[in-house]
């Protein structure tokens, strides 16, 4: 039996499980305040979320500033990985910012996230620097990935 997973836009309803997500999977997570900012305040932030069976599964952060778009934070919960559900996500943030016509996206991860970086990679990015000493828990260096999106 397929199940089945739909993106939509995030809701304030989703902060708390959002919030699970986030502390669950970076070491720096970002606070719930954080969250109710984004959406309450930030007009440059647009948020997503994917449910599977009716569960939420995952979430991305984007913000768009003029024709700049950069991923904030994206996750999937543990039990969800390696489902493609990541990539759904990601795929779809990829669209919005085509919507809200961006001309390039970027985001930063970790050196040593290599499955993130296959993901980001099949989806069209390309590696554009280094930012040393970007984490604040370890000191590790992010790797700056960017596309061009509308040309």
């Amino acid at each position: 039996m397929k199940t089945k997973s739909a993106i939509r836009k995030m809701q304030l309803d989703d902060i708390d499980e959002v919030y699970e997500i986030e502390s669950a999977s970076f070491t720096s997570p970002w606070t719930k305040e954080s969250f109710y900012h984004e959406l309450l305040e930030n007009s440059y932030a647009h948020y997503l979320v994917i449910e599977k069976d009716g569960c939420l599964a995952g979430y991305c952060g984007i913000w768009i500033v003029m024709d700049d778009a950069q991923i904030t934070n994206i996750a999937i919960k543990s039990e969800y990985r390696g489902q493609s559900l990541g990539e759904a996500l990601f795929r779809s943030a990829l669209e919005l910012c085509k919507e809200k016509e961006a001309r390039r996206l970027s985001l930063e991860v970790r050196v040593s996230n290599h499955p993130a970086q296959g993901l980001y990679k099949k989806c069209g990015l390309q590696p554009g620097g280094i930012r040393k000493n970007y984490y604040t828990d370890n000191g590790e260096d992010a790797l700056i990935m960017w596309v061009t999106i509308n040309e």
